[in-house]
């Protein structure tokens, strides 16, 4: 860099608040829950150092280098840290803040502009990843996938290329479907007309647990209208600091639900149901949206979070003939970001002959994170790894997961080490203790 040139920095569109950066005193509390630091152990990449550099970029005192840039990719956005920190430091505002300034203020290399635009040109856009499915469902019927893995080709070729092939679930026929009707009416008296959000991964690979969501509601006394017109809630974009697509999907997804009148608006997926109900800052400095992004966030539930308020009507039948020992694993943006942690518990000990363990490290990130475990695979894989040691170490034979990303990350790691114990949403297990469905 020459003296002519500009040092990259902070613009003046909300950087992080020198105020919130001041409310840290660096006690060191959240560097044992930081999955970052336990991986990479400098303290650069653990939640205090991040803020440290934060002040610095502000000051002028740090420029925003490919060095600086890379300790803040490294954090999964967890928020472990917010949940830990005795000085009640908001980190999840200061690092929501930094993320945009990066997109707008530090170029990445070539490889990572275009491999990131490979993942915001597709995930958020479930009619491009519905084309998508015919050849993924070609690669995997015809062997190619078990090919390619078996040789080890593609981690030579491109590691993050590699990961995101790693984490492909089963592309089946209901991959291709869309059957959820507009309006789906309550069974019995109705006591509530919910919306319901589809997710975009949840409806091309996880659509069972969609039709779950409407079952369980329907059979609870709820009349569950699901608006075709909605797409993504803006979670990956917003995540990774893609401020313009974020506000046009969040702007899309609130006029999708105008006029339906709904008490309720039910999101299944933990990242997704984080984001929107953070719609009210997202669209902040628009006049036209910004009251109408507060009435819809206020507005946005959790599925377990709605059902734990409610209350379940439908009566529950056992699982299995024997007992059935399970493990719940908690979402980051479940626990740490929207604050649910007791409502899948008590709900999954409602099913008879239902026992719920809980894992050393039980908040801890699997290292998914959105598309964390695809743009820092090798984090990532040493996380996945420690969180189904400490699930399969609780001796439980089901696997409890509210969220698509998890479950995927879960899944993979489950395979590597050659195990079989399912993984399952829990809305899923209500549904089948609701139709006396046996677990095969």
């Amino acid at each position: 860099m020459t003296a002519l040139e500009p040092t990259p920095t902070f613009d003046a569109k909300y950087p992080p608040e020198p105020k919130l950066i001041d409310a840290c005193v660096h006690c060191g509390f959240c560097l044992s829950t930081c999955p970052s630091y336990r991986v990479i152990g400098k303290e650069t990449d653990s939640p205090r150092g991040r803020i440290y550099l934060m002040d610095g970029v502000n000051e002028g005192e740090i420029p925003l280098s490919p060095a600086v840039v890379q300790h803040f990719d490294s954090c999964l956005g967890c928020l472990a840290c917010v949940t830990t920190c005795p000085s009640g430091v908001q980190y999840d505002q200061l690092i929501a803040a930094t993320r945009p300034q990066i997109e707008r203020n530090h170029t990445r290399p070539l490889g990572d502009r275009l491999f990131r635009q490979l993942i915001f040109s597709l995930f958020p856009h479930p009619d491009r990843l519905r084309m998508l499915l015919i050849p993924l469902f070609v690669y995997q019927k015809l062997g190619f996938q078990a090919v390619m893995r078996s040789i080890g080709l593609l981690p030579k070729i491109s590691p993050r290329l590699a990961a995101m092939e790693s984490l492909l679930p089963p592309v089946t026929a209901k991959s291709f479907q869309d059957n959820i009707p507009d309006v789906i009416p309550a069974q019995g008296k109705k006591r509530y007309r919910v919306g319901m959000i589809l997710g975009c991964v949840q409806r091309l690979f996880f659509s069972e647990v969609n039709e779950a969501t409407v079952r369980v509601l329907t059979a609870n006394g709820c009349e569950v209208v699901v608006p075709k017109s909605q797409g993504c809630c803006a979670a990956l974009p917003q995540h990774q600091g893609q401020e313009a697509q974020a506000q046009a999907l969040a702007r899309q997804m609130i006029d999708s639900f105008e006029n339906t009148n709904v008490d309720a608006i039910i999101i299944n997926a933990a990242g997704c149901g984080h984001t929107l109900k953070e719609y009210g800052h997202i669209l902040q400095d628009d006049p036209t949206y910004r009251e109408k992004a507060k009435a819809f966030a206020s507005k946005v539930k959790d599925i377990q979070e709605f059902l734990g308020a409610i209350g379940l009507t439908a009566s529950l039948s056992p699982l299995q003939d024997e007992p059935l020992t399970l493990v719940y694993q908690d979402a980051c943006h479940l626990l740490h970001g929207q604050k649910i942690s007791l409502q899948p518990r008590q709900l999954l000990r409602q099913i008879p002959g239902v026992t719920v363990r809980e894992p050393v490290d039980a908040a801890l990130c699997c290292g998914s994170a959105g598309v964390y475990n695809m743009l820092q695979p090798e984090v990532a894989e040493e996380l996945g790894q420690q969180k189904v040691d400490n699930l399969l170490n609780t001796g439980a034979t089901l696997i409890a997961s509210s969220n698509p990303g998890c479950s995927l990350q879960i899944q993979k790691h489950l395979e590597q080490q050659g195990k079989t114990v399912p993984v399952i949403h829990p809305i899923r297990l209500l549904d089948y203790a609701i139709r006396g469905v046996k677990l095969k």
